[in-house]
């Protein structure tokens, strides 16, 4: 699999900066959604059981106001925008944001049901060469874009992206329908879905970029206003 050029550098010199966060967790708080309010619209997000590190986690990081004013620093269309680098608050000039963290990691949580459809929130993590365990990054997060795939496309994917390993029919289903972005499928831990608002993700994608050789940083600032967990609509 290729290595993905928005993932994190220097955890561990960030360690000693950023401590790490507390907070306890209610059973009434596993039971709200996350209500996410950017410069392009409002997200709802719920967090899924399955993966109960990177939710709680999250949560713990919600109950800090710790997305609070962070820039989405990275967005590719058609691919995914990703946020939750603390440095964004008050970004220095001229300095590339994606390094910033909480100065810790999450063990890896892949689940074969879980994928990268459009709509879900995964977490960003670093390179496999330094980072064989595939864990996450304790903050920095992506929203998933993605497009919508033909089964040529999928083959495709599952040849040169997946070495070989077969996407269940299930999600080829989604992926030819809804879209995703299935190259990154038990790579990166995919931890919850937007289940309101996904417009805004498209919203956000469209939002021009320097490009890679620019590091796909938006061109104008799109920030996450503010994130809190609501009640939970049935």
């Amino acid at each position: 699999m290729r290595k993905h050029p928005w993932l994190l550098v220097g955890m561990v010199a960030l360690a000693a900066c950023h401590p790490r966060i507390s907070g306890s967790i209610s059973k009434k708080d596993l039971n709200k959604d996350i209500e996410m309010v950017t410069s392009k619209g409002t997200l709802v997000i719920r967090l899924y059981d399955a993966t109960p590190l990177h939710r709680d986690n999250f949560i713990k990081l919600v109950q800090q106001h710790y997305y609070d004013s962070l820039l989405f620093h990275r967005i590719i269309k058609n691919f995914m925008v990703q946020g939750g680098d603390p440095n964004t608050r008050h970004p220095a000039a001229g300095k590339q944001p994606g390094s910033g963290g909480p100065g810790y990691t999450i063990p890896a949580e892949f689940r074969p049901d879980l994928f990268h459809k459009k709509g879900v929130i995964a977490a960003a993590r670093e390179n496999d060469d330094v980072n064989p365990q595939k864990a996450s990054a304790g903050s920095q997060f992506y929203l998933v874009q993605g497009k919508v795939f033909t089964d040529a496309g999928l083959d495709s994917v599952e040849t040169f992206r997946l070495k070989g390993r077969k996407i269940p029919p299930a999600h080829r289903a989604v992926y030819k329908t809804l879209g995703g972005a299935p190259h990154l499928d038990q790579n990166y831990t995919v931890f919850g879905e937007v289940i309101q608002g996904t417009a805004v993700i498209d919203s956000l994608a469209e939002v021009p970029t320097t490009g890679h050789p620019g590091g796909d940083r938006p061109q104008q600032e799109v920030r996450i206003l503010k994130v809190s967990l609501v009640k939970r609509k049935r």
